[in-house]
């Protein structure tokens, strides 16, 4: 398994979980992580052939405010997953998991919305057997970086959370930890198809896995 963005929140989290259930996992990013099974450190901007692997994970992500500017988030949130995507493919990848945001789309005129879903069309029209799209609203969990609003949302969320109802469930906060949980049990899925999963989805995902380790 392809790791990109093992030291962001969700893919450490993810990393620490993977590892953890047995997991081959090689980190690929800008910083090593310290815990991958082997570690690619290397900008995007010129990353290395990726060795072959079944599957890629894609966790890469800021803000605006973050990369100090739109062209700055945009060579982070389209372009480093981009690269890193095609990198996956050219080394045999068949299947891709992404997380990008709630509400990306190419048409919007929100530009953090817009270049999430420029990033979407860009990774279909890559071909992948299997690409899985993960559209989670606020992220809840401890991040290594400040962020003043994020952390003010989370402070309400638990309020707002239950003011969202039927379209706006797909905006309710998720831990992370959820995020990463729904990544690995979707990487062992082979359907073959571009799948999008939004709050419910995620947590029908979840509460399958829990299911069937029950039975």
């Amino acid at each position: 398994m392809l790791l990109a963005g093992a030291t962001g929140l969700v893919g450490n989290q993810l990393l620490t979980l993977g590892l953890s259930q047995g997991h081959q996992i090689t980190t690929v990013g800008r910083r090593p992580s310290g815990q991958g099974s082997s570690e690619i450190v290397s900008s995007f901007t010129k990353l290395p052939r990726l060795p072959p692997a079944d599957v890629a994970i894609c966790a890469l992500g800021t803000t605006i405010r973050q990369a100090g500017s739109r062209e700055a988030f945009r060579a982070i949130d389209h372009d480093a997953v981009i690269t890193f995507a095609s990198a996956a493919k050219e080394a045999g990848v068949e299947h891709f998991l992404v997380v990008t945001a709630v509400g990306a789309n190419t048409d919007t005129s929100v530009f953090y919305s817009r270049v999430k879903g420029e990033v979407e069309q860009h990774l279909k029209e890559l071909g992948f057997r299997r690409l899985d799209i993960i559209r989670p609203g606020l992220l809840l969990g401890d991040r290594q970086q400040s962020r003043p609003v994020e952390t003010l949302l989370k402070g309400v969320a638990p309020v707002s959370d239950l003011l969202m109802h039927g379209k706006w469930r797909r905006y309710r906060s998720v831990p992370a930890t959820s995020v990463s949980q729904c990544l690995l049990i979707l990487s062992a899925k082979t359907e073959p198809g571009v799948f999008i999963y939004h709050f419910d989805d995620m947590m029908t995902v979840l509460q399958s896995s829990a299911h069937d380790v029950i039975k």
